[in-house]
């Protein structure tokens, strides 16, 4: 439906809400723009000590100065006050340019984007043109500077060269801004406006009317398109489109995609999306501003349906640049200046930076950054996209930019061409014009009038708007699909535990709105490392909050139409693939969503009021050709006033639908009014409120840490056992060595390397004068390496083991190396407290604000760091697992009987998550061996085992301890069992599985921290016990087996140690022993102690006997395969050529029989022996045939999982 649209009163329904003119002030006169000039690189030290030569050294045409805002309409707005310094500084960041003849005149555009303090954000758009100097006093005042500048700096001046000025012979230009500020980002109309508007000043000829009646025109009659619509206003030389989308598309999106796509390339847009996805620290680089904030809006409409939470400022002004020290995820821009490299850029924070180049069409991510989910897939439906718009995929193409501003002055065909637009123009009519069209492309067109364009030109230019709205659209709907992929399921996973919104607001910290794990755990393993750190991310927790929210509140309208594409998509898939093996499925509604937009744009749906004569003085509104005119500020003041209305148009819920599309940064976040702010006063308060936000933070991960880790989250949720995947652990300790990097860096001068914390550690190594000797070679003496390792605890300087790692870690993987190690070791907290012990060099290394000077705000930092040491963490000992350790065993024996160690020659072998460390031999008359070893991770098992040289080769073993030198983690392995030939059961070599105790020595085992430890080996105590406790056993059992039906349907990286739930304290072995000890007749049967081996191997024999028998009187029964296997597995134990005594034979033949899935079948097999009936008495439980029946089904329930058994419980036997 056509009709004619006029705005409203409310200024948030109208296209434009201010018209601004910056420029030079000539009452004011120049005054240098110090912090415009100031480079990036500079420090506020080195600046201040160049400031004084630069006004003489560089030309005074190349310096900044101060701009002002000339004028701007209105006055201001109810809803959107005016911002006057941010506006100036945002439309001129280099402050205002001066050019000669000798220079180019060529005008720029560039836009920016300004959010209040309620979260609205609003768009500024900028023509940049040179005006020639016309007043005497700036002329006289740049002669003098240049004159300054020609005799002081010793500067040989070169007449009509770039950079000289003479005023007898150059004329001076100097820059001015036309900036127009919308509500939405309507780039290609804005530009188009302004671009036709300097057009007007620089014609020969004076435009149809006044310019005011332009700018009244589209300040108070142009309103906005309404959602899902086209309109068409007038500017000074010819109609202007926009359009909106409706309330079921995605939201409005005009900075071409394309051309971020063409500079960057699809790699490097990925790259950057997963950057800003996992909110890095963001920083673009360019020499144009206008390619600064492509890019930058380009990524920002791509998060849909997220939305950036950080700082955002694409168009980083020169005097904004000591936000680069904030320690906070930004996105920003900065300018590269003339000759500037990317190696000379001295930024605070790198560790976690990601720089992109957008002139030479790189990105540097940060290190372990994580692949998109399907991202090959992804890049290669990207790809062909592009391919069908005609751009290549890999980017590097310098793109230029649209300018559609058509010069028509022929009004007939003017109105052709809008009624070509409106659908206007009858059959033959329509023929006539596109045979118009194909024969001024034929041939090359003929201009219509002077200064206009051709008619193929105008063609050309519609269809490249439509083009790229079309390409825009496809590489949208691309990202959206891939999230709603993603998060098709979010919705089961939300925790909604509050009864209303306040009691919700109240417990906010506390309250856990998503089940992570859960939802971790069916997704695709490729997709875990993304997925587990977006997942900790504020875009994705207010995502998520928005959606407990609407339960007793309106939905955000992006999170309702991500919802509603949701359900639209199930209604359409009829697949119920797993999701964790889900194939990657390309976009199907690229075609459909370009249509619309095609639509709208082909066919104006509403024309606004034409631009008309106003009521002006005589006199005013003069053309004077090059010269934008003085308004006349009355009529412009009073437009609001005076324009005709809609009452229909100006509804709540219109204005409600325009600031939620405005509305990006929630109040949570710095006031972007506040960081524009240049007065001392209101930087201070802005670094104050990073300290603030830093010590929130700290306390917030430490909490979460603790939760995860100790389980509570868990128990809370009611789900049981509390676990916490090694990927969750991981991905919290990334957090924790983020915030610390970005601690380290607030604020800091002075740095080494891109690791603020790493400087700061060879800072005070270098300043304690505890710089440590090179290392030596790998093959030291066992006493030195003690030595060395031992004494470096716990100086908080590098160890000298971080740093000589690998040589391969960079500056940012040696500081991850030493948090992940004094995390591991307790020491975090006191490392990081004496190395903020010498205030000197905090005062060397950092800047007045920076929150390494904040006294109590650190204590309390480290407060909350101290908490972690309540915990246990391997995170060292399970990241860096190619390094080498050195371990040091020692033979714990039974105090009365140690002697006898000296009559023994015993070896070990360690074994862990990682590998063994392979028999070492202890020398002789010694309790102890320190070796070096590649990292084993966290300990399981340890075979002791001694070589039989006599009849006193034999001891009592308490216990065998491993410390890890570097780590300082001890692990204790029970014994309390014989080694040696006649005595015990005669075992040579024992298996040992261990337990991790306290770093500060082995009395404190199990009581250390609040994780319980794990089980360790039986002792010889429980073997003793013969009672008649038949009920407790079979109870014993079948925890035993539940334990291991737990441990295989947690996910494979939440899973603990097999070995332990087979061999250790509360294990199968223990539980079957005792389950076959009990009733034995052990007074009978055997002379000394009883083993349940003897039993296993009498009743094999006599099952092969029998057998033997039947062959001789001719039996034709067959013997059965549970017989046949059960023989040839204790006959292949016995024939192993380890001396693993009867307990170790039991336990070997128990762990074999369960991973072949045989253990059930033994067990009533062993019952029905007639063996059984003289060994066992009446009562016991193998005599029991229910008993055994129903361990036999609990046994038989652990054939459906796959196990496997380390190398050293199955090691020397031949099956």
């Amino acid at each position: 439906m056509n009709g004619t649209a006029a705005a409203t009163g409310a200024a948030s329904c109208r296209f434009a809400h201010y018209f601004v003119v910056c420029g030079v002030d000539t009452e004011t006169g120049l005054e240098p723009d110090d912090l415009a000039g100031r480079c990036n690189n500079a420090s506020e030290s080195k600046y201040e000590e160049r400031q004084e030569k630069q006004g003489f050294e560089q030309s005074p045409i190349r310096r900044s100065f101060k701009s002002k805002v000339l004028v701007h309409y209105p006055e201001n707005t109810d809803r959107n006050p005016f911002n006057k310094d941010a506006v100036n500084m945002l439309c001129m960041p280099r402050g205002l340019a001066f050019r000669t003849q000798a220079d180019s005149l060529e005008p720029q555009f560039h836009s920016f984007t300004i959010a209040s303090d309620d979260g609205t954000r609003s768009y500024g758009f900028v023509h940049t043109f040179y005006e020639e100097v016309t007043s005497a006093q700036i002329t006289t005042a740049m002669q003098t500077l240049f004159q300054m500048h020609h005799s002081l700096a010793g500067v040989s001046g070169c007449l009509g060269c770039a950079g000289s000025f003479d005023p007898a012979r150059d004329t001076l230009y100097v820059s001015k801004a036309l900036c127009l500020l919308t509500p939405l980002p309507f780039l290609q109309a804005a530009r188009q406006f302004l671009s036709q508007l300097h057009q007007a000043v620089t014609s020969h000829t004076a435009p149809p009317l006044p310019l005011e009646s332009y700018i009244h025109n589209i300040l108070y009659e142009v309103p906005l398109p309404p959602p899902g619509r086209s309109l068409r206003f007038h500017g000074v030389q010819g109609p202007i489109m926009c359009q909106r989308p409706g309330p079921d598309e995605l939201p409005l999106g005009d900075y071409p995609l394309g051309e971020a796509f063409s500079l960057l390339g699809v790699d490097n847009m990925v790259q950057l999306l997963t950057c800003v996805l996992l909110e890095m620290q963001v920083l673009l680089y360019s020499q144009d501003y206008q390619r600064l904030m492509t890019v930058a809006e380009g990524i920002n409409t791509l998060l849909f349906p997220f939305q950036w939470q950080h700082i955002y400022l694409p168009i980083l002004p020169a005097p904004l640049h000591h936000l680069l020290d904030a320690p906070v995820p930004f996105l920003m821009g900065i300018q590269r200046r003339d000759g500037t490299q990317r190696s000379s850029l001295h930024l605070p924070h790198e560790a976690n930076l990601c720089f992109v180049d957008i002139d030479n069409h790189c990105v540097e991510a940060p290190e372990d950054l994580p692949l998109f989910p399907d991202q090959t897939e992804l890049i290669q439906e990207l790809s062909e996209v592009l391919l069908r718009f005609g751009l290549p995929p890999q980017g590097g193409v310098m793109t230029k930019p649209v300018t559609t501003s058509p010069c028509l002055s022929s009004l007939v065909l003017e109105d052709l061409m809008e009624d070509r637009r409106n659908g206007n123009l009858g059959g033959e009519e329509l023929a006539v014009l596109e045979r118009l069209q194909a024969l001024a492309r034929r041939c090359g067109g003929r201009k219509l009038s002077d200064g206009g364009k051709t008619l193929g030109r105008v063609f050309e230019e519609e269809e490249e708007e439509l083009r790229s709205a079309k390409m825009n659209m496809q590489l949208r709907e691309v990202f959206a699909g891939r999230f709603a992929a993603m998060f098709g399921r979010y919705e089961e996973f939300v925790i909604h535990s509050a009864p209303d919104l306040d009691s919700w607001l109240s417990n906010r910290e506390g309250t856990f709105s998503f089940d992570k794990g859960s939802f971790l755990s069916v997704q695709p393993v490729t997709h875990l490392h993304f997925m587990s750190r977006f997942l900790e991310t504020a875009m994705f927790s207010s995502f998520v909050d928005g959606k407990v929210i609407s339960r007793w509140a309106d939905r955000e309208p992006l999170q309702q139409l991500f919802d509603s594409r949701l359900v639209r998509e199930r209604l359409y898939d009829t697949d119920d693939e797993d999701s964790r093996n889900c194939r990657y499925r390309k976009c199907t509604v690229l075609f459909e969503s370009a249509q619309a937009i095609e639509r709208r744009l082909l066919k104006a749906d509403h024309t606004a009021i034409h631009p008309h004569l106003l009521d002006m003085r005589i006199g005013q509104g003069r053309h004077q050709q090059g010269y934008f005119p003085k308004l006349q500020a009355d009529v412009l003041a009073q437009g609001q006033n005076t324009n005709k209305t809609d009452p229909k148009r100006s509804t709540p819920t219109e204005s409600s639908t325009l600031d939620n599309e405005q509305r990006q940064v929630h109040a949570h976040n710095l006031r972007q009014s506040k960081l524009l702010d240049l007065s001392p006063v209101a930087v201070t308060q802005t670094h104050r409120d990073f300290v603030d936000g830093l010590l929130r933070e700290c306390r917030l991960k430490t909490k979460r840490m603790l939760m995860e880790r100790m389980g509570k989250e868990s128990l809370e949720l009611g789900q049981g056992e509390a676990n916490i995947t090694g990927l969750q652990e991981n991905t919290l300790i990334h957090g924790l060595c983020d915030l610390l990097e970005r601690t380290w860096g607030h604020c800091l001068q002075l740095k080494q390397g891109k690791s603020a914390l790493w400087s700061h550690l060879l800072h005070y190594q270098a300043t304690e004068g505890k710089m440590e000797a090179p290392a030596e070679s790998p093959v030291q003496c066992e006493a030195t390496m003690r030595k060395d390792f031992r004494t470096c605890e716990p100086v908080c300087c590098p160890p000298r083991f971080v740093q000589t790692m690998s040589e391969s870690l960079s500056e940012v993987g040696r500081a991850r190396a030493w948090i992940h190690l004094a995390l591991e070791k307790k020491m975090l907290s006191q490392h990081l407290k004496e190395l903020l012990t010498n205030q000197e060099l905090l005062r060397q290394l950092y800047k007045p604000h920076a929150f390494l000077l904040c006294e109590e705000e650190r204590e309390q930092f480290l407060f909350h760091l101290l908490s972690l040491n309540t915990v246990d963490y391997l995170c060292f000992t399970r990241v860096f697992t190619s390094i080498s350790i050195p371990y040091r065993v020692v033979i714990m024996p039974m105090k009365k009987l140690s002697i006898a160690m000296a009559t023994v020659n015993p070896w070990v072998c360690v074994s862990g998550e990682l590998g063994d460390s392979g028999v070492r031999q202890i020398p002789k008359n010694t309790q102890e061996i320190f070796f070096q070893c590649k990292n084993l991770g966290r300990l399981s098992t340890l075979q002791l085992g001694q070589e039989n040289s006599g009849l006193l080769a034999k001891c009592l073993i308490d216990s065998v301890m491993v410390y890890n030198e570097i780590t300082g983690h001890t692990y204790r392995f029970p014994c309390g069992r014989w080694l040696g030939k006649g005595v015990g059961d005669g075992s040579l070599e024992r298996v040992l599985i261990g337990q991790l105790v306290s770093p500060g020595g082995e009395e404190d085992a199990g009581r250390w921290s609040g994780t319980p430890p794990e089980l360790a080996s039986p002792s010889q105590s429980v073997r003793t016990v013969l009672g008649s406790l038949g009920g407790r056993m079979q109870e014993e059992m079948r925890e035993a087996a539940n334990n291991l039906v737990k441990h295989f349907h947690k996910p494979e990286q939440e899973r603990g140690n097999l070995t332990v739930l087979l061999c250790g304290e509360g294990g199968l072995v223990l539980s079957l022993e005792k389950f076959l000890l009990h009733g034995m007749k052990s007074s009978r049967l055997f002379q000394r102690n009883v083993f349940v081996w003897d039993f296993v191997e009498k009743a094999v024999v006599s099952m092969e006997t029998a057998d033997q028998m039947g062959d001789l009187r001719g039996s034709t029964e067959p013997k059965g395969l549970p017989c046949d296997s059960l023989c040839h597995y204790v006959n292949a134990i016995n024939a192993s050529p380890r001396n693993i005594g009867k307990e170790g034979k039991f336990q070997l033949l128990v762990c074999l029989g369960i991973r072949d899935r045989l253990l059930s079948q033994w067990l009533p097999l062993l019952a029905d022996c007639p063996l059984s009936a003289r060994t066992f008495e009446e009562g016991a439980l193998l005599r029991d045939r229910a008993a055994v029946q129903s361990l036999s089904r609990i046994l038989h329930t652990l054939h459906e999982f796959t196990i496997t058994l380390e190398t050293a419980l199955v090691k020397g036997v031949d099956l």
